[in-house]
């Protein structure tokens, strides 16, 4: 099944996907953060650094996108990407590992041509 996510230009494919898994850690962060966990926004970029070129950006802020942002509601979560970020991260995947190596965020990007060892950054 494809989600879709409407803006002036009519229907377009979902630019990045959250898993229960993550859905339910960026709720437990957002309450942290004195936010409400079912009414927060999550940006999530990309910004020039780390061993491959890129570094991915998440943020917790207000409900309460840009103008110019791709705003896209997956799982009961209200994404927000820049432009610039958005044809880096089209059809990423978002999950959260809780296993024995660690808990954190993980990006499943089909546009990363190569990451490095620590998975922290990537190239396209």
């Amino acid at each position: 099944m494809t989600t879709a996510t409407e803006n002036k230009k009519g229907i377009e494919p979902i630019g990045i996907s959250v898993t229960s898994k993550a859905s339910s850690a960026l709720k437990r962060i957002a309450t942290k953060e004195n936010k409400d966990p079912d009414n927060f926004g999550l940006r999530v970029g990309v910004k020039g650094g780390g061993c491959s070129g890129l570094v991915y950006v998440l943020l917790i802020e207000d409900n309460t996108p840009t103008e110019s942002d791709r705003v896209i509601n997956n799982n009961n979560i209200n994404i927000f990407i820049d432009k610039k970020s958005y044809i880096y991260l089209a059809g990423t995947e978002l999950d959260f590992s809780d296993g024995l190596n660690g808990k954190g965020f993980v990006f499943q990007n089909p546009n990363a041509k190569k990451a490095c060892g620590c998975g922290n950054s990537f190239s396209v």
